[in-house]
């Protein structure tokens, strides 16, 4: 018959040492100056023999502190939200905290209930990296005094720190970009906007550099990510239409540009030769995909490591109002939106 092991407690490490929890206490908390060299010996022998550890969070809880920092996310999977995570979780070692993350896999119901969850575990800071994140869900952490820090992201009803990319200026130098490059018809895919202030933003950039050039053809379409039947319909009829002149797509985020790219491959249009194409992120494969994709790269390290820098003010002044910081992207420009130079 197994028996189940139980671990070893403080009063089991005082037990064995000969002496009282006060002492063991003082030892774990590095005040030896307090006590013998033969009591420092055996407790920490007792220690040893027990292979006792410290419960980290009741000594945190002990002294008001948890070093604990959440991070809640709509999707594990997207690129994106792995690379800010990554500047997050690095902030997060480098100041002594633990990142617990909580991935709500776009689901409204998850949202609250992961917000909840990180509140009960006394995490002194949420970040949230969820651009369709309804707004119902930050009702359960409003009235804490928990300092929250959205990625790229406004909440209307609320004034929460934000930290992200300055949209509207990379929106404009992909457009003038393209527009320098002698492409004079431009259609913007994104995803439906609703009250997403990131794809607003980018929007608006995109038509204040078109708005003004006359002889430029501009087009918006919204479209979900999991409607492959219309997105297809949205570019075979921007090509039909705009057979006349030079054409080209722009997407809002990485996700839609590879889906664009299978609907270019399945119609058997070439990027870069057929019509120009350039995205909002960088993604690994963009270099790569046929002649190279030009694509507006965000500093996703940066933006996740300032998200915990923003908690780390806010736990220092709560009052303060809240403060929006803002990161510029950089174009990498690739063949997929340079071939017309060539025949100019």
């Amino acid at each position: 018959m197994s028996t189940k092991s139980t671990r070893a407690t403080i009063s089991d490490v005082a037990k064995a040492a000969n002496t009282g929890k006060t002492s063991v206490s003082r030892y774990l908390n590095g005040e030896h100056q307090l006590l013998s060299d033969d009591l420092k010996h055996r407790i920490k022998q007792a220690i040893s023999d027990l292979n006792y550890s410290p419960s980290q969070m009741a000594r945190s809880l002990k002294h008001g502190r948890t070093k604990l920092i959440g991070l809640l996310i709509a999707d594990i999977t997207n690129p994106y939200s792995i690379e800010v995570m990554g500047g997050v979780e690095t902030a997060c070692r480098d100041n002594g905290f633990t990142l617990l993350m909580c991935n709500t896999n776009n689901k409204p119901h998850l949202e609250q209930h992961y917000l909840q969850l990180l509140s009960s575990y006394q995490v002194e800071g949420i970040i949230v990296n969820a651009a369709n994140m309804q707004e119902s869900a930050f009702d359960c952490i409003q009235h804490t005094q928990i300092p929250l820090t959205l990625i790229d992201r406004k909440v209307s009803n609320y004034d929460y720190d934000v930290v992200g990319l300055d949209n509207f200026q990379g929106s404009v130098d992909i457009t003038q970009h393209l527009i320098d490059n002698h492409y004079r018809s431009l259609l913007f895919i994104s995803e439906p906007l609703a009250q997403v202030n990131t794809r607003k933003e980018r929007l608006e950039g995109f038509l204040s550099v078109v708005t003004p050039h006359d002889e430029i053809t501009a087009e918006h379409a919204e479209v979900s990510l999991d409607n492959s039947e219309l997105l297809h319909h949205i570019i075979a009829t921007f090509i039909d239409r705009n057979r006349h002149q030079p054409a080209a797509i722009i997407t809002a985020n990485g996700t839609l540009m590879l889906l664009v790219t299978k609907v270019l491959h399945a119609i058997k249009l070439v990027w870069g030769q057929d019509i120009g194409l350039a995205s909002f992120d960088e993604m690994n494969w963009s270099s790569i995909a046929g002649c190279g994709i030009t694509t507006l790269q965000q500093p996703t390290q940066q933006i996740g490591y300032s998200a915990f820098q923003n908690i780390l003010t806010r736990l220092k002044h709560f009052e303060n109002p809240a403060q929006e910081t803002r990161f510029e992207g950089r174009l990498i420009v690739r063949p997929s939106s340079q071939a017309l130079i060539n025949k100019n």
